[in-house]
């Protein structure tokens, strides 16, 4: 998943970003991928109930991600990668987010969405899951199967049209060369 974050001011450059990742439903692994000028730290925090995994017992997980000394420069956005797993099974995780501007000020998108679904002034940020599915739906897989085309080249088939190819190329430069020296060989009529 990836925390896309516009600079909202025309006055000021965006250049901190902090996620707080929720611990009540966290997530086991998580890991982030460099972003060209910032600087990552990332803060871990023990679990109040340990998670299992096919690794063993995790007691503690990424608690807070924190990005620093890029820039964001008014209207302009960036991508924050992260990824993560397995996703705990839940309706939704929210995450809470800070973004500092260069001029000091400070904007938390923090605020829950109520029950009554308006949108309040500062959300934090959610990720709805959905439940998985527990069939393979056969009959959709059947179809994709069936539209993959049964003429597609092959690594094998390209590299024997290759070789062919050089052989063609080799047999008409002999021919060439033989229909020269033919040519050059050719008997002078007597006089």
């Amino acid at each position: 998943m990836a925390f896309q974050v516009p600079n909202e001011r025309d006055d000021a450059n965006t250049v901190q970003l902090e996620v707080t990742l929720p611990l009540d439903n966290p997530v086991a692994f998580v890991s982030t991928e460099p972003v060209p000028g910032w600087t990552i730290q990332v803060e871990r925090s023990t679990l109040p109930k340990p998670l299992v995994s096919e690794d063993g017992e995790i007691t503690e997980a990424v608690s807070k991600i924190t990005w620093s000394g890029g820039s964001i420069t008014p209207g302009s956005f960036q991508r924050f990668p992260v990824s993560v797993g397995p996703l705990p099974k839940t309706a939704s995780l929210e995450f809470k987010a800070v973004q500092t501007y260069s001029n000091g000020e400070i904007v938390r998108w923090i605020d829950e969405t109520p029950a009554s679904g308006e949108e309040p002034e500062h959300p934090a940020p959610a990720l709805k899951l959905l439940a998985a599915k527990k069939a393979v739906d056969t009959a959709a897989t059947a179809a994709a199967t069936a539209a993959v085309p049964k003429d597609i080249a092959t690594t094998s088939d390209i590299d024997s049209a290759k070789t062919i190819a050089i052989i063609g190329i080799a047999v008409g430069a002999l021919g060439l060369i033989v229909a020269i020296v033919a040519l050059v060989r050719k008997p002078k009529p007597a006089s």
